[in-house]
């Protein structure tokens, strides 16, 4: 082989390698792993729930709303006399709302539960009729009793309701809807109850055979001081029997009724300061 053929390979190698050089695709650029998300903390809120803790007579549900997770427990309960107080129905879904809105209202020690309606059929024929709210035929229930007659506190067949004598049941707890009331509180044991009512404007403490119990008293004067209501110890304008807030005194838990103004207002500011109190006051694990 001569120079001039040796000389000729040589380039033809340098040529090919060249080639190689420019051509050879260049090994995938590392892509980088994609990063864990980064940890998030948040500080835990109160839950909420809703729940079916009865029926009324003609089958409609008794919702109870929960709020919180403490170990002292709440109950407000609205709309006892159905469509006759509609606006306690109305400020009861109003404080439900409140809840939904901010959890963090909730003190940390509590459980609220608020049933806004216990006489869902009472309300339903405000609902269905035109007649205005204050028919005094829409505060019993479809039975016509008038439920906060038919508790187990001095009760009898019938009892008193202004200039009226109006039906008790026919035994006590034979409604329903006090039945659901009574099973649902011996379940919770709340620290204190609260019943919102209208009209008359004040807050009212509750007894029965036992007189008053001393943190009832406290209660009352929590409410109706941030409410700017009156406070009434003992309600004696007419006999009473078989009232929902006097058979809570005989189980030992301090119950109150709030009065409010009208049949029509929520009296809102007045009661959120009223609620929100309440719930002050039991922050700080209020004894029994």
């Amino acid at each position: 082989m001569n120079k001039w053929t040796i000389g000729g390979a040589v380039l033809t190698i340098l040529v090919v390698l060249l080639a190689v050089a420019v051509y050879w695709p260049a090994p995938p650029e590392e892509v980088p792993a994609t990063p864990s998300p980064v940890a998030t903390t948040t500080t835990p809120v109160a839950t909420s729930s809703v729940t079916v803790i009865g029926h009324s007579v003609e089958g409609r549900d008794i919702v109870s709303y929960t709020f919180g997770t403490g170990d002292t427990h709440l109950l407000f309960v609205g709309g006892i006399h159905g469509g006759y107080e509609a606006n306690s129905i109305n400020l009861a879904n109003g404080v439900i709302e409140e809840f939904q809105n901010d959890t963090s209202l909730v003190p940390d020690n509590l459980t609220i539960h608020i049933i806004p309606a216990l006489n869902p059929d009472g309300y339903a024929r405000a609902l269905d009729t035109t007649t205005t709210y204050t028919d005094p035929q829409m505060r019993f229930n479809a039975n016509g009793v008038d439920l906060n007659r038919n508790f187990d506190c001095k009760w009898a067949p019938t009892s008193s309701w202004r200039g009226a004598t109006v039906s008790a049941g026919t035994s006590a707890f034979s409604e329903p809807e006090a039945a659901a009331l009574r099973d649902y509180v011996l379940a919770i044991n709340p620290a204190g109850v609260v019943f919102w009512h209208s009209a008359a404007g004040n807050v009212y403490a509750s007894e029965c055979e036992d007189g008053i119990l001393p943190n009832t008293l406290t209660l009352m004067s929590t409410y109706a001081l941030a409410g700017n209501y009156g406070q009434v110890p003992k309600f004696d304008a007419y006999p009473v029997t078989g009232d929902a807030e006097g058979w809570l005194a005989s189980i030992g838990i301090p119950a109150v009724t709030v009065e409010l103004k009208t049949h029509e207002s929520m009296e809102w500011q007045q009661n959120w300061a009223g609620t929100l109190a309440v719930l002050g006051l039991y922050s700080q694990d209020l004894a029994r």
